[in-house]
């Protein structure tokens, strides 16, 4: 996990200077260190694979979130910039299909991150949402949030 910090490192700087290479190496070795020891959190080498294997679709999720988040802010803006302001908030609960509290958890985080929509509760598979408007409501269940996060449970279950 060390080479993954220093790699991180690395790019993070932006400029290789033997100034910067050797305070990474000992960052990413006192890091490594600390999550192994203080955290209690080792990668084994199934587990590092899984995480190779579920780049891509993070990378992908992280896209669609601020794509996400580009038309929320959009839509928003157009109801606060309206002549006549039509806001009808509302809590809305649902049920989502994911089985893992990752997954939940990211998924709340999303919806929050979403404008106009902040996660009230989560307590198993139940969601509270408080939303601005029903018709931002209506798209909370069965989002392609959920999807994604879904299709990223059965890679790392296989």
């Amino acid at each position: 996990m060390s080479l993954v910090y220093f790699a991180l490192w690395v790019t993070f700087n932006g400029r290789i200077t033997l100034e910067i290479l050797i305070a990474g190496a000992v960052i990413s070795l006192l890091l490594d260190q600390f999550v192994k020891r203080i955290m209690g959190i080792r990668l084994t080498g199934a587990a590092f694979w899984k995480c190779i294997k579920l780049f891509p679709d993070a990378v992908f999720y992280v896209i669609v979130l601020l794509i996400e988040i580009v038309k929320a802010n959009i839509a928003i803006t157009r109801i606060v910039l309206a002549p006549n302001i039509r806001v009808e908030p509302c809590l809305v609960k649902f049920a989502s299909p994911l089985k893992t509290n990752a997954a939940r958890v990211a998924l709340a985080n999303s919806i929050t991150l979403t404008p106009g929509t902040v996660t009230v509760s989560l307590e198993g598979n139940e969601f509270l949402v408080h939303a601005l408007t029903r018709e931002i409501a209506s798209g909370l269940e069965g989002s392609i949030f959920e999807r994604l996060l879904m299709r990223m449970e059965r890679i790392a279950n296989a």
